[in-house]
């Protein structure tokens, strides 16, 4: 695996010598697949770009990269179409030897079941899978009174895969130098000049926005964060709006959990699709989710919203 053009720290360059090994071995014969690998580590240690270069890397059309929101949702609905977890890996995955996840969790109980089925089917092909994840594996499906039925789980997880920590330091979003896309939008203290009334179809029931311009969706927190929608949703409308505005954004813990909990969903999927995304806030991003407790992934959200620019004056 290729390390010339950027400095690794020492957990990346540990995690990018174990992937140059998979990369090495994959599109040849074996008599045993390698092992796959979990990268698991804090928000913006570079996880992500590891498994991105080492999936460049590797020689064979066999390979398969997801987000892992984006794979879920899609895995419901291949499940429902095709009845079978295992109809639903043929329809989705083909004759994959390699499947990458990015951002893998697992926070739900109900979803335990089914990944617990999708990682048994994989693992029964003999796929390598290589993740990255916030959480060390023995931190999935953290709630107590559901975490004991996810630990054979995390088990096979463990005998299949080598666990690798990437979290160095320092949070390389921090630094800046992101351009383009997601981090073209902007963070912005204060209100949203734009007004007026438009309709926009979520999750078959129609929500007020303030205005759709051609791929622009402009539409205030309350009313897109605040209805019952799932990520799969978000994914759905990023297929028409490429520039999102959200606006009246509040301190996170002044709202219900559930609500916070889609803004963190719409973030991952807005960031993961590469799409624009301003905020209009009430707060400056350093207040933003102080004091929340019982959002798992907020470090994430925040750490991903540090790429956005800001006005003259910082407000971080």
């Amino acid at each position: 695996m290729t390390t010339s053009v950027l400095t690794l720290d020492a957990d990346q360059l540990a995690a990018a010598a174990r992937l140059g090994d998979i990369a090495g071995a994959l599109g040849r014969r074996w008599r045993r697949p390698p092992r796959g690998v979990y990268l698991h580590g804090r928000p913006g240690r570079g996880k992500t770009m590891l498994m991105d270069r080492f999936f460049a890397d590797v020689a064979s059309n066999r390979k398969r990269r997801f987000h892992f929101h984006g794979f879920f949702a899609r895995l419901h609905r291949a499940v429902h179409s095709t009845g079978s977890i295992g109809g639903a890996v043929d329809e989705l995955l083909g004759d994959a030897e390699l499947v990458c996840f990015d951002e893998f969790h697992v926070h739900d109980a109900g979803d335990a079941t089914l990944i617990a089925r999708l990682l048994d089917t994989l693992f029964a092909r003999r796929i390598v899978l290589v993740v990255t994840s916030n959480y060390p594996p023995r931190n999935l499906l953290p709630n107590p009174l559901f975490h004991a039925v996810f630990v054979p789980t995390i088990e096979r997880i463990l005998d299949r895969l080598d666990v690798v920590s990437v979290d160095g330091a320092q949070d390389y979003r921090l630094l800046g130098g992101h351009q383009g896309g997601f981090a073209s939008g902007r963070y912005i203290v204060g209100d949203c000049a734009t007004t007026g009334h438009a309709r926009v179809p979520v999750a078959h029931r129609l929500t007020a926005a303030r205005a759709i311009q051609s791929d622009c969706l402009t539409v205030d927190f309350a009313e897109l964060c605040g209805i019952p929608v799932s990520a799969a949703d978000f994914l759905e409308l990023t297929g028409t709006f490429h520039r999102w505005t959200l606006c009246e954004v509040p301190a996170l813990r002044t709202v219900p959990l559930d609500w916070a909990m889609r803004f963190v969903n719409l973030v991952d999927v807005l960031y993961d699709a590469d799409l624009e995304l301003s905020l209009y806030a009430r707060v400056p991003l350093a207040d933003l989710g102080s004091g929340l407790r019982g959002i798992a992934d907020i470090d994430r959200t925040l750490s991903r919203l540090s790429t956005l620019g800001l006005p003259p004056r910082d407000q971080r």
